[in-house]
């Protein structure tokens, strides 16, 4: 994820709360249950047949033949793999964008399912294991429900709905283009343009049958970074002889934690700054002279976003310096928990983010439909 992967949505939130018409309502409602069966098994289908970023072909592909088989207009390759599909309601109205992000994380599976993912594939020159371990395949089947349940409405539909597949949504591999920054330069806000984008989200920690949503920020920005620390190499047993990239890693490490503890406003919002991975050395007797380190930075406010970043340079700068060593802070706009190998959800959570979808639709169309009388 880089700088704004998420299109620019509204979590589905307190608007689901029904406030159409009632025999909308009951027949969403109904239709929603009749085709739980089917969202289940696309979840599973997905989930067995993972694919990471910008690699979503089958994917892709699958989406958007059913989208054509609804009816609905279908543009491919938005973005690399992404999907868009455009139904036009009968009564006039809004465009309203439904976002889903599709892809999977170079992750091992050990969750103990039937349809586990045993699939494998290559990240970034690495051989890794590939699974849905952050939900992805739970929202395309989502919105595939949803892009059913509202193409047989259509004749009640107010306004446009344009279905958004992402893919890249965890990010392009290294030297690539992907995501949201990528759809929305190709025009996927535009023609028609759109009024509003609704996404949602689910989430392992939160039991079936509910949703959960603040005001302002829910999901938070995710900003990559890359620090690489300069030293000098020498001999293990005379490290006087040269300047140890590991130790003043180590100190950075430390000290771009304190940023987050000790002089970011957590009264106000919450943020993280987390490295990852670190790479250097190659024996056990020899100071490297180089060591890279990667991560991520999650805040919710702009303001704390922007501040964070320029903390850490000067953190990252001013360690570095004081050990003789030189530290490059690449731009982070540049460069069973979910994300993990056990990561697993409950299925019976899918219903309401069906009926959320659409009733959101209609809802929000009911609303701001009178100004496109």
């Amino acid at each position: 994820m880089k700088k704004s992967v998420l299109l620019p949505a509204v979590l589905v939130c307190s608007t689901f709360l029904a406030k159409g018409q009632p025999e909308v309502n009951t027949a969403i409602d109904a239709a929603a249950d009749k085709i739980e069966p089917q969202t289940i098994a696309w979840r599973r289908d997905f989930h067995e047949h993972p694919q990471l970023s910008n690699r979503e072909f089958r994917t892709a592909r699958i989406v958007a033949d059913y989208l054509r088989s609804l009816g609905i207009a279908v543009k491919e390759g938005v973005g690399k793999t992404g999907v868009v599909g455009i139904l036009k309601g009968a009564l006039p109205g809004p465009v309203i964008g439904l976002r889903a992000d599709m892809d999977a994380l170079p992750i091992v599976e050990r969750t103990p399912v039937p349809f586990a993912s045993k699939v494998k594939s290559t990240f970034n020159g690495q051989e890794v294991g590939v699974m849905h371990a952050c939900g992805h395949d739970s929202h395309i089947a989502i919105l595939m429900s949803v892009a059913k349940i509202l193409s047989d409405m259509r004749a009640r539909l107010k306004g446009t709905v344009k279905f958004i597949f992402q893919p890249a949504e965890e990010g392009p591999p290294a030297g690539e283009e992907g995501g949201a920054p990528l759809m929305i330069r190709e025009g996927v806000l535009d023609d028609p343009k759109v009024d509003m984008v609704f996404g949602l989200h689910i989430n392992a920690q939160t039991e079936a049958g509910r949703i959960k949503y603040r005001s302002g920020g829910a999901m938070a920005a995710s900003d990559w970074f890359t620090v690489i620390v300069h030293g000098k190499g020498s001999h293990g047993s005379q490290p006087w002889g040269g300047i140890d990239p590991i130790v003043v890693s180590a100190q950075i490490i430390e000290g771009l934690q304190t940023i987050i503890s000790r002089q970011t406003e957590l009264t106000r919002d919450a943020a993280v700054i987390s490295v990852c991975v670190i790479k250097g050395g190659v024996r056990s007797n020899i100071i490297p002279e180089e060591v890279e380190m990667t991560g991520t930075i999650r805040t919710l406010d702009t303001a704390m976003q922007r501040d964070i970043h320029e903390r850490m340079r000067r953190t990252v700068t001013k360690i570095a310096e004081s050990a003789g060593a030189i530290a490059t802070g690449q731009d982070p706009h540049t460069a069973a928990p979910h994300h993990t190998a056990d990561f697993y959800i409950d299925e019976r959570g899918f219903k309401l983010g069906v009926k959320a979808f659409c009733h959101l639709v209609f809802d929000y169309g009911n609303s701001a439909g009178i100004k496109h009388m």
